[in-house]
């Protein structure tokens, strides 16, 4: 939880929007994981590792960091007129994945 809450600081991500990025837990369950940590779902795990790529290859891709960071939040035609942050709230792991899909292809990976 500590690298999500990091990368959501970095991106300046709303509590809902981090709720829903890791598959809509609860509320209380969400800040007592913030608070004192402990196991996570695996689903929940997954989509941390997957948010962790996408925030990583973009610091590959983009050699600035405050222009990496606010990229998930830019409108792109890839993703028909939605920012990347649009695809990955629809609330599915593969929402997540899609777009991790397109950095690991920028990437060349």
């Amino acid at each position: 939880m500590t690298a999500f809450q990091k990368l959501s600081e970095a991106w300046q991500l709303s509590t809902d929007q981090q709720l829903q990025l890791l598959g809509s837990p609860g509320r209380s369950t969400f800040f007592k994981w913030k608070k004192d940590g402990g196991s996570l779902p695996r689903d929940t795990v997954e989509r941390v590792s997957h948010l962790l790529a996408i925030y990583k290859a973009l610091q590959i891709l983009v050699p600035d960091p405050p222009q990496a960071d606010s990229w998930i939040k830019k409108k792109s035609s890839y993703f028909k007129g939605n920012s990347a942050l649009d695809v990955m709230l629809n609330g599915q792991v593969v929402d997540i994945l899609k777009v991790r899909q397109y950095l690991d292809v920028q990437r060349g990976g």
